[in-house]
């Protein structure tokens, strides 16, 4: 029986834990990134801070073990004798490691050590794309093509409006050709003109003592804000359309509580009604299931994404495999 007030001398955590464990590994290829990379880490103020290294290192491990809370980090450096060696018995606080996983100097970081792995898998590329849904609301839907029928129509209207104006003598001729849409700029101008003939409006109500001629004046200026609330309302809309043309680019939908992200159809389909729900296709490179590179495209279909999934490959890391293989 064993007796546990029995003096025991502790055992070097590192003899513990066996020659091949993903832990060695994530300290062996942390320590291929020069030092130099870490410089931009350092400080010279206060006291000795953790080495990004090790931080990097306990970060990573946790990662592999599906752990991604600083908090629950924190508690394996306590618990894990994989994360003790890899942090050298150092236990640096959640909000340490928060701090350096948030650092805008780790994603360069990231970047060099995927390099590194990928110099040391790549023989083979496999590549597939799979739809990853966004964390967004699914009824937040902006289309292209409602965009163009709402643009058209106010296009017309203002039109319709700014010649009227024009006959009317409310406002001066401010365009030679009078077919082409108004801009931006041509809205807001009328606005403009509008703005001031109610000022002089009101102006003529102020020194008119007739009160008939006073009741009529008064009514052409509640005509005249009618038409300056419409110019308003075509100038806030004009510049809306504009926004969202802007961020849909060449795509047909996106969601208006993440730009990013394109409706599209998901491979999980519970309701087999082919719904759209916005999100993101993932395209992923892989060699005997190591995830060696990866990219985000915002159109749904995956014959869109081979060459410049291709072509960012070949700009990070300097040289494509000889053999890919793509799905359908």
């Amino acid at each position: 029986m064993r007796h546990f007030a029995q003096l025991t001398l502790p055992i070097e955590t590192s003899v513990r834990i066996p020659q091949i464990d993903i832990s060695r590994y994530v300290n062996e290829i942390v320590e291929t990134i020069p030092d130099s990379e870490f410089d931009k880490f350092r400080h010279h103020r206060g006291a000795t801070s953790y080495h990004p290294k090790m931080m990097l290192k306990i970060t990573l491990y946790a990662y592999t073990q599906s752990v991604f809370s600083g908090r629950r980090i924190e508690k394996l450096l306590h618990d894990s004798i994989r994360m003790m060696w890899l942090a050298q018995n150092q236990t640096p606080s959640y909000k340490t490691i928060n701090r350096i996983r948030v650092n805008p100097n780790t994603d360069a970081l990231i970047e060099s050590l995927f390099i590194q792995f990928h110099s040391q898998c790549l023989k083979q590329n496999l590549i597939d794309g799979t739809k990853v849904e966004a964390n967004a609301n699914r009824y937040t839907f902006v289309w292209k093509k409602s965009i163009q029928n709402h643009e058209s129509k106010l296009n017309e209207n203002s039109k319709t409006l700014y010649r009227d104006l024009v006959e009317e003598k409310i406002i001066p001729e401010i365009k030679e050709d009078g077919d082409s849409d108004l801009t931006i700029e041509e809205i807001d101008l009328i606005g403009s003109h509008l703005d001031k003939e109610i000022e002089g409006l009101n102006h003529s109500i102020e020194n008119e003592d007739s009160t008939q001629i006073r009741k009529q004046t008064r009514k052409k200026g509640t005509k005249i804000k009618k038409f300056k609330n419409k110019f308003d309302d075509y100038s806030e809309r004009k510049n809306k359309y504009e926004e969202q043309k802007s961020i849909l680019k060449d795509r047909n939908s996106f969601s208006k509580t993440d730009h990013d992200a394109t409706f599209m159809r998901m491979k999980e389909d519970h309701m087999k009604n082919g719904q759209l729900k916005p999100g993101y296709n993932l395209q992923i490179a892989t060699n005997s299931q190591f995830v060696l590179s990866y990219d985000l495209f915002q159109n749904p279909t995956d014959t869109r994404t081979l060459i410049p999934f291709l072509t960012m490959i070949q700009n990070t890391f300097g040289y494509l495999p000889e053999y890919i293989v793509a799905d359908a």
